[in-house]
C-alpha cells in the first residue's frame, strides 16, 4: 500500500473492519445455531422422556418395567450416544437403555418437583459430554407408589458436528459477502473522495489561469477547505500586487536619475573628458539593464495565472509592423507563417514582449531575412523566430541566455532580451530553446502550453 494514498488507507480500514465484523458475526451465528440445535435436541429428548414415562408398568409384586421403549434404534446400539435411564428412589432398581451397556448416567443431585423437567450437561461413557433432560415422577398406587427419576441423554458431539457443518456452509457465504462489502467500500471511498478530485481539478484550473478562485461548488465538508484556499489566493494576490508596485516604483524612481547621469556623461564627453564619460555610461548602462529587467519581472505575477486566451497572429503582425519602421528592420524581408486560429493563454503584453524581443534580436543580426513561424504541435503552441545572420555557436548559447549576456559589445542593446523572454516563458510554464536555423542564423523556439 502506498504510504501517501488516502484512498488505499480508507479501503484497507474498510476491508479490515468488514472482515472483523463478519468474523464476529460468524462466531455469533455459530453460537446461536448451536443454541438452536441444542434446544431442538432437548425437545426431542423430552419427547423420548414422555414416551418412557407413559410406558412405565409393574407386574403384580414384580419389578418396574418399560412396556414400550422408544423405537429409536440408537437406544439399542451400545455406546451410540443416545441413552435413557430410570432410577427408583431412594436407591431402588435402575432401568437403562441397551446403549448405556454397563454404565449409568451420573445425574446431579438437584431437587425436582413433580412435572419439572431439568436440563443438564453431564459426563457420559467414554468421557463424552452429554446433554440430559430429566424428570421426577410420582408413581401411582397401581405402579407401587414411590418416585422415579427418568432421564434421557444425547452426546453433545452431535451439536458440535452440526455446528461444524453449519460453519462449512457459512464461510463461503461470508466470504462472498465480504467481497461484496469491500467492493461497495471501494465505490463508497471513490464517491467520498470525488470532491477532493474536484478541488484538485479546480486548483489546476486556477494554476493554468482558466479561473481565479475555487468557489463554493463543493459539499459542506469540503467547502471550508476551498474557502481557506481562496483566502490564501486573495492574500497571495495582494502580496504580489504590493511587491509588483514596489518594484515598479523603485525601477521608475531609478530611471530619471539614470537619464540625468547619461546626460551628464554626454556633457563630459563634449568637454573632452571622454574617459570619465565612458565610465559613467558603463555604470549607467548596467543599472539601466537591471531597471528594465525588474520592470518586466514586475509584470510577471497574477496576470500569468489568469491570462486570457490570445490570438497569436495579430501580435506577430503588430510587432513586425513596428520593427519594419526601425532603421535595422527597414531593409529586411519579413516572413510570417502562422494560422489565424493559433491561440495561446497569455497576457497580450507578455506575448508582445516575447515576440518583440526575439524579433528585435533577429533583426539586429539578420543579413536579409527574418522568419516567424507559429503552429500547434500536440499539446503545445510553438513559436519560432529565425534569421539568416551569423548565428550563435552551440557552446555560447548559455552565454546569450544569461542575464546581460552579449556576444558583441559593439552592437546596441542591453543583453537582456533573451533573458527576459526566458523569464516570461518560464512564468507561463513554457520552454525557450536556441539552435541553428535552416536560414543559417539563430533559431529561437518558444513552447507554450496549448490552451483547452
Amino acid at each position: 500500500m502506498r504510504q501517501g494514498s488516502l484512498r488505499l488507507r480508507l479501503l484497507a480500514a474498510g476491508a479490515a473492519s468488514t472482515v472483523l465484523a463478519l468474523a464476529i458475526a460468524g462466531f455469533g451465528l455459530l453460537y446461536l445455531f448451536e443454541r438452536h440445535v441444542e434446544r431442538r435436541m432437548a425437545a426431542e429428548l423430552g419427547s423420548h422422556l414422555n414416551q418412557l414415562v407413559s410406558s412405565l408398568a409393574r407386574a403384580e409384586n414384580g419389578p418396574l418395567e418399560v412396556n414400550t421403549p422408544p423405537a429409536e434404534p440408537r437406544f439399542l446400539q451400545p455406546l451410540s450416544g443416545l441413552y435413557w435411564q430410570i432410577a427408583e428412589e431412594p436407591q431402588g432398581a435402575v432401568l437403562r437403555s441397551r446403549s448405556l451397556w454397563d454404565a449409568t448416567l451420573d445425574l446431579p443431585s438437584d431437587t425436582l418437583t413433580a412435572a419439572d423437567v431439568h436440563q443438564h450437561t453431564i459426563p457420559g461413557p467414554g468421557g463424552a459430554s452429554l446433554l440430559a433432560v430429566e424428570r421426577r415422577i410420582a408413581l401411582p398406587t397401581g405402579l407401587g407408589g414411590g418416585t422415579v427419576r427418568v432421564a434421557v441423554a444425547l452426546d453433545r458431539a452431535e451439536v458440535h458436528a452440526a455446528g461444524r457443518a453449519f460453519v462449512s456452509d457459512l464461510i463461503p457465504s461470508l466470504a462472498l459477502l465480504a467481497a461484496v462489502l469491500i467492493a461497495a467500500a471501494w465505490v463508497q471511498v471513490g464517491i467520498g473522495l470525488r470532491p477532493l478530485d474536484a478541488v484538485r481539478r479546480r486548483l489546476a484550473q486556477v494554476r493554468s489561469g482558466k479561473t481565479a478562485r475555487l468557489g463554493t461548488a463543493f459539499p459542506d465538508e469540503v467547502r471550508p477547505l476551498a474557502a481557506e484556499v481562496d483566502h490564501l489566493l486573495d492574500a497571495q494576490e495582494r502580496a504580489i500586487t504590493q511587491a509588483r508596485a514596489r518594484a515598479a516604483d523603485l525601477a521608475h524612481g531609478l530611471k530619471t536619475p539614470l537619464m540625468v547621469l547619461s546626460a551628464d556623461a554626454e556633457e563630459l564627453r563634449t568637454r573632452g573628458d571622454a574617459h570619465l564619460a565612458d565610465e559613467i555610461e558603463t555604470v549607467t548602462a548596467g543599472m539601466r539593464r537591471h531597471v528594465e529587467r525588474e520592470l518586466v519581472r514586475a509584470r510577471i505575477g497574477l496576470r500569468v495565472q489568469s491570462g486570457p486566451v490570445q490570438p497569436v497572429l495579430p501580435v506577430v503582425e503588430q510587432v513586425i509592423g513596428v520593427l519594419r519602421r526601425t532603421p535595422q528592420g527597414q531593409g529586411l524581408s519579413w516572413e510570417i507563417n502562422a494560422p489565424d486560429d493559433l491561440r495561446t493563454r497569455m497576457d497580450i503584453q507578455d506575448l508582445t514582449e516575447i515576440l518583440g524581443n526575439l524579433a528585435e534580436n533577429a533583426a539586429t543580426w539578420a543579413a536579409g531575412t527574418v522568419r516567424i513561424v507559429g503552429r500547434r504541435e500536440g499539446d503545445a503552441v510553438v513559436l519560432r523566430v529565425e534569421d539568416d545572420g551569423p548565428g550563435v555557436p552551440e557552446e555560447q548559447i548559455d552565454t546569450v541566455l544569461a542575464r546581460g549576456g552579449r556576444l558583441d559589445e559593439t552592437r546596441p542593446g542591453t543583453g537582456l532580451g533573451l533573458a527576459i523572454v526566458g523569464d516570461l516563458v518560464e512564468a507561463h510554464s513554457g520552454l525557450l530553446s536556441l539552435r541553428r536555423s535552416a536560414l543559417g542564423g539563430l533559431l529561437a523556439e518558444v513552447r507554450l502550453p496549448n490552451p483547452t
